[in-house]
């Protein structure tokens, strides 16, 4: 499939088959007061680029956010008094503060605000109900409160009594939000079971122009390892990886970088085929390493995974579990291959069902995750929850 084409899919279509309509004007924000809100901006998350899109659709607006580490050079940035004081180090230790800092983090007052939420931002007030619009685009409730089985930081059962207190503040103090939208099918389900209340689904965005338009060398090599790719933290069963390629004797590359090096370094001498670790790939070698690669391998109950969508770009097929985002972003049987287990040996019968998989398919599909369907659905989202 030609890059033309590869556009024109992304300008027509959505990952769900609904139409993609053409740009939205947000016109009648011009003269009005609008604000957009992050959690903690770190260096290159998937929630940080949401956020800037989403303020790219609204250049006028003031950009807040709790604090941005050490060494990001992102401009424009207005940081609360968190940021001034030694909890900026520890986000576990500043959580319950957070409730508080967004309550008082401006004596601005803002027509419009849009915040992007991870953990707390979606409970900012910066002007009253009445008279201010509030938006809310959910990476996912906090989980380490409302899902603490996926996210170890609030499985302690010491955290138990804290937690609840936690869950009942971020109730009570977000009433005041009028829309939410959820990054995925999976985040929308929790948006409703957690808080009560509905959300339209808007998947972020992805650089599939970048992924899927490789220099030329990139795109004719021989595809003959597995690849996993993200944080080496145990939920992303990296061990189970590294336990896959060793079952069906093919040589495995991991890229990323976490806590968990040493143990599958370890796991990785045992495993009886090559393994070779890319630590921090730029994005250049992500995308060779993408292009190269034979599958994907994503045992991961992820909310959305904007992994899986890079690779589909490549033309390299999914093999994962089928929960959470892989649900929305892999289409089974013609864009990956899914299954319902976390043992290596239940993946070795798709291994041998590739060829079944057609790579300018992938290509297409991932389009509609791209960059510019994210903006033309965040546009006509603002806007309709605007031009009331």
């Amino acid at each position: 499939m030609s890059a033309e084409e590869v556009r024109d899919r992304q300008a027509r279509s959505a990952p769900d088959g609904a139409a993609v309509d053409g740009p939205v004007s947000l016109d009648h924000l011009a003269d009005r007061s609008v604000a957009v809100v992050h959690e903690w901006f770190g260096a290159t998350g998937g929630s940080e680029n949401v956020f800037r899109q989403i303020a790219a659709q609204l250049p006028h607006a003031e950009r807040f956010v709790l604090w941005k580490d050490e060494g990001v050079d992102e401009p424009d940035l207005r940081e609360s008094w968190l940021a001034r004081t030694p909890l900026r180090r520890t986000k576990a230790v500043a959580l319950p503060v957070m409730p508080l800092v967004w309550r008082t983090l401006s004596r601005e007052r803002f027509d419009v605000v849009v915040s992007s939420s991870h953990a707390f931002a979606h409970t900012v007030r910066l002007g009253v109900p009445e008279r201010t619009r509030y938006l809310s685009y959910v990476h996912s409730p906090a989980r380490y409160l409302w899902s603490p089985s996926f996210d170890g930081r609030g499985a302690n059962p010491l955290l138990a009594a804290p937690r609840r207190i936690l869950q009942a503040v971020d109730l009570r103090l977000s009433r005041h939000v009028h829309s939410y939208a959820a990054n995925s099918r999976e985040v929308r389900d929790r948006i409703r079971r957690y808080w009560g209340r509905d959300a339209v689904v808007i998947n972020p965005p992805v650089d599939t122009d970048f992924f899927s338009s490789p220099p030329e060398p990139e795109r004719h090599q021989s595809r003959e390892y597995l690849l996993g790719v993200g944080r080496w933290i145990p939920y992303k069963n990296f061990d189970l990886i590294i336990a896959i390629a060793g079952a069906a004797r093919l040589p495995l590359v991991v890229a990323g970088s976490g806590p968990e090096e040493a143990n599958l370094r370890r796991a990785a001498a045992r495993a009886g085929v090559a393994v070779s670790f890319e630590v921090q790939p730029d994005r250049e070698r992500l995308r060779q390493l993408y292009w190269g690669a034979k599958a994907l391998l994503f045992p991961v109950h992820e909310d959305f995974g904007i992994i899986p969508v890079e690779a589909q770009a490549c033309g390299t097929p999914v093999l994962g579990l089928r929960r959470g985002g892989l649900l929305e972003t892999v289409v089974d049987g013609r864009t990956g291959l899914l299954v319902d287990s976390v043992t290596a040996a239940d993946y070795l019968p798709l291994l041998r069902r590739l060829d079944e998989l057609d790579r300018d398919r992938l290509v297409a599909h991932a389009a509609g995750f791209s960059q510019q369907a994210f903006s033309a659905r965040v546009r006509r989202w603002i806007a309709e929850q605007t031009a009331r």
